[in-house]
């Protein structure tokens, strides 16, 4: 009976996906999405291709033609289209029009396009927290858009999953009280997800439930309308602490606090060989299907960055058979997606013995692994091509939302070329697993564009990203991406990753890893090319110049400071008032700077935050959580998600610097030793203040030309610049 009732919830929900409109109809709801003048100028038409997915493009008339085998292909032939032709790149923020040249061009010839790897994945949990905790349909429309444009086909598909373990655990005995209490807050819930903390930030207010339900079915039938399979999740075994009280007899065991966060948000887990175990899978994905559909392939993660209970090979391949069994027990079609984190993370628990038991436990086929963070190591090559389950080699490039300039580029795509020969058949796909969104968008289209036969060699890849930017083609823009791509983008992401500027405020020292990660000098180089353009329009040349020149003053900081540190040692107060006023320049110049693109602006945050809440007192609820996520965060994560907001700058890293530059001053007036644990806490009492903060006002600024602007800081900070990097030389 059960099962019927599946089945039947499968059948309803894939009948109104098919009603949505045909492929070619979906496709073209896309482009007039980006652009009503831009649909006028495309024609779809769908061609099935046994074996791949392929697009081609061609003229037809004064229309461009997009013959593909599915939508999901018709828009990425669109983005081709976009980028070779017109030259510009869609944002992933629906805030950003598109920009579009004046007259729309024919393309040359025809051009078949085919895919290399089957499946392309995107998301991590982290960016449901990191990014998009208070999206609105608004803007889940442009980044599933953004998705479908480059080729993404595989995207985990978590928002909502509250409602359906509220109803869970309220079958089970619970009441509503004791459910909200158990997740976390909305920015927080990536981590509950995954086993890491309970109740942090909590109890959940049950409109966020309701709401969050109505934005998934959304989201899911637009996913499925453009061809993709989202990722929903399953019960992995973790469990609310109450379980463990009405269930006495099963196999509940407590895990270790997750990043020193205290015992009360700790979480426990049950035993999937405990018949308990397949009873709640079957209430979860029996009442996901209802809610949601399914696609067949389900997100289980085991002890993400937590201790298994044990090791034994025996153990782990029992308790992944068992995991499995619950699956097939309700899905007979089921597919297990596993991220990889941990066998980078834990790879000294996760050794190849222990790995192999995993993947061994159950049939060939039915768990795709998640190679996490390739760029850094890859776990394919260290485990055996994951003993012939299928894998995706994925990017990470971005920890947190750090809003600094990383990512080994070029490095990576090599990496994923040679993966691409040597990595066997069972390499199913290519993905990202960005832990957040920045400005910046072109590390991972470049990574997602691998999946496609586009043969490009760097020296076009440069070309091609440089023309996309700038208004027109411009030498001194392709000489500056040229730079970038070569000479500056060749060090890994890695977390805890800012500029000095945003660094928690050290005596002698910088915080963290906020120091200088590769060549400033070229850096500099290509800022001052980006500063000999003859204009700036389009959003992609304003991010290139936010993200470069807040790298660069941010990084100064770090030299002016140091300056500050040796004046303080030698008592001189005259250079401890000269770089102290430096330092408090860099601070409201980079304010100022980082406030010329919306998404680089803690005003923007909070209002995504404070518009979801229906009630004043709901609204002050996620402007809580979306200032500490940023800032405090919880544990020993304070600064994780380090950033270069427009208002952060001035009203919280400005006055933590402050704090730090006065008591230096009062050491010398007092002839006192710095007090600098009485420093610090004082400056933990004031980021905790300013999480629980609401109504604050942040710096307005007049408008201003942004390549103006940045013309004039590199003047007015031209000597400083110069005699630090002669001290990098």
């Amino acid at each position: 009976m059960r099962n019927r009732f599946f089945t039947a919830c499968v059948v309803a929900l894939t009948a109104l996906v098919m009603l949505a409109g045909t492929q070619e109809d979906e496709a073209m709801a896309l482009a007039t999405r980006l652009s009503p003048r831009l649909a006028q100028k495309l024609e779809f038409k769908q061609v099935k291709k046994k074996g791949t997915d392929y697009f081609t493009l061609q003229n037809k008339g004064d229309k461009v033609l997009i013959t593909a085998n599915n939508a999901n292909s018709m828009a990425v032939g669109v983005n081709r289209y976009l980028k070779k032709y017109c030259r510009t790149t869609v944002s992933w923020y629906a805030d950003v029009a598109i920009d579009l040249p004046a007259e729309l061009p024919a393309v040359d010839g025809i051009e078949t396009v085919n895919a290399r790897v089957p499946q392309r994945f995107f998301f991590n949990y982290c960016t449901f927290g990191y990014t998009m905790p208070f999206f609105d349909w608004n803007d889940w429309e442009r980044v599933i858009d953004w998705m479908a444009l480059n080729g993404v086909n595989m995207p985990l598909a978590i928002t909502g999953q509250e409602s359906v373990w509220y109803n869970v655990w309220l079958s089970m005995g619970m009441t509503d009280e004791e459910v909200r209490s158990y997740f976390t807050g909305p920015a927080y819930l990536p981590w509950h997800r995954m086993a890491n903390i309970d109740a942090w930030c909590g109890p959940l207010p049950k409109e966020w439930l309701d709401g969050q339900t109505k934005l998934q079915q959304k989201i899911l039938a637009r996913e499925r309308a453009l061809n993709m399979r989202p990722v929903l999740p399953a019960f992995a075994g973790h469990v609310p602490k109450k379980l463990k009280d009405m269930h006495p007899e099963a196999d509940i065991k407590k895990l270790d606090p997750w990043d020193e966060f205290e015992l009360q948000y700790q979480t426990y887990f049950l035993n999937a060989a405990d018949p308990l175990y397949a009873q709640i899978q079957r209430k979860f994905l029996e009442e996901q299907t209802r809610m949601f559909g399914t696609d067949h392939i389900y997100g289980i993660d085991l002890f993400n960055e937590m201790e298994a209970p044990s090791y034994d090979t025996g153990y782990i391949s029992k308790l992944t058979n068992d995991v499995y069994q619950s699956l097939r027990a309700v899905d007979k079609q089921a597919e297990w997606l596993q991220m990889g984190w941990f066998l980078y993370y834990q790879r000294d628990k996760w050794t190849s013995e222990v790995t192999k038991s995993m993947l061994t436990a159950l049939p060939q086929g039915k768990m795709t692994m998640l190679d996490y963070f390739c760029e850094r190591m890859e776990v394919w090559r260290m485990r055996d091509k994951f003993h012939g389950q299928p894998y995706i080699w994925c990017y990470l490039g971005q920890f947190g939302g750090n809003t600094v300039v990383q990512g080994n580029v070029k490095q990576a795509g090599e990496a994923l070329e040679k993966a691409l020969v040597e990595g066997g058949s069972n390499l199913k796909g290519i993905g990202s697993t960005l832990e957040a969104f920045d400005v910046q968008q072109f590390p991972f289209e470049y990574i997602l564009d691998k999946a496609w036969s586009y043969n490009t060699t760097d020296d076009e890849t440069i070309v091609q990203v440089a023309d996309r930017h700038a208004d027109l083609p411009d030498e001194n823009v392709r000489k500056a991406w040229d730079i970038i791509y070569n000479r500056v983008l060749i060090e890994h992401a890695t977390s805890f990753r800012g500029t000095a500027a945003t660094g928690f405020p050290k005596f002698k020292k910088l915080s963290g890893r906020t120091g200088v990660y590769f060549d400033m000098n070229a850096l500099n180089e290509a800022w001052q090319l980006l500063l000999k353009q003859k204009s700036v329009r389009t959003d992609a040349a304003r991010v290139d110049l936010v993200w470069t020149g807040r790298e660069l003053l941010g990084c100064l900081f770090g030299y002016e400071k140091a300056q500050f540190d040796s004046a303080y040692v030698a008592r001189d107060t005259v250079m401890m008032h000269e770089k102290a006023y430096f330092m408090r320049s860099i601070l409201t110049d980079l304010d100022m700077l980082t406030a010329q693109h919306p998404f680089s602006s803690m005003d923007k945050w909070i209002e995504m935050a404070r518009d979801l809440g229906e009630s004043p007192e709901v609204k002050d609820y996620y402007e809580m959580n979306a200032r500490r996520i940023v800032t405090t965060w919880g544990g020993d994560l304070n600064d994780y998600a380090m950033r270069s907001y427009s208002g952060l700058i001035a009203n919280y890293q400005a006055v933590r610097w402050q704090l730090y530059i006065d008591e230096a001053f009062n050491s010398v007036r007092t002839g006192q030793p710095l007090r600098d644990n009485e420093r610090i806490e004082a400056t933990h009492q004031f980021e905790e203040s300013f999480a629980h903060k609401t109504g604050e006002q942040f710096p307005k600024y007049p408008d201003v030309e942004l390549l103006s602007l940045s013309r004039s800081l590199a003047s007015k900070y031209a000597t400083e610049l110069n005699d630090w990097l002669k001290t990098l030389k």
